[in-house]
């Protein structure tokens, strides 16, 4: 029986925004409500048959410098579920 599980967790250790002129609380903020939105939506395929743990996500697309805090956060978080959805090249 797959199902689904009651609690997913992610926590993140480190989020390094090198190159970036914007408020890293604003980021964060963005970053935490579009990861909760797309875990909640979609999963985390990664973790289908229990628990996970991941020490890096790598191989993700790159963003433009030019970003507002809020799409930045959001397109972090879109490149984070992307590798926890077995996207990108993950580190266990």
């Amino acid at each position: 029986m797959n199902r689904e599980p009651d609690t997913v967790r992610v926590e993140i250790g480190e989020l390094a925004l090198h190159g970036f002129r914007v408020d890293p609380e604003r980021v964060s903020a963005a970053f935490e409500r579009e990861l909760t939105r797309l875990v909640r939506e979609h999963g985390v395929p990664l973790a289908a048959d229990g628990a996970l743990s991941v020490d890096t996500l790598s191989g993700l697309a790159s963003l433009p410098a030019g970003l507002s805090a809020r799409r930045l956060g959001q397109e972090l978080a879109r490149a984070v579920h992307e590798g926890l959805s077995g996207h990108g090249e993950v580190t266990r």
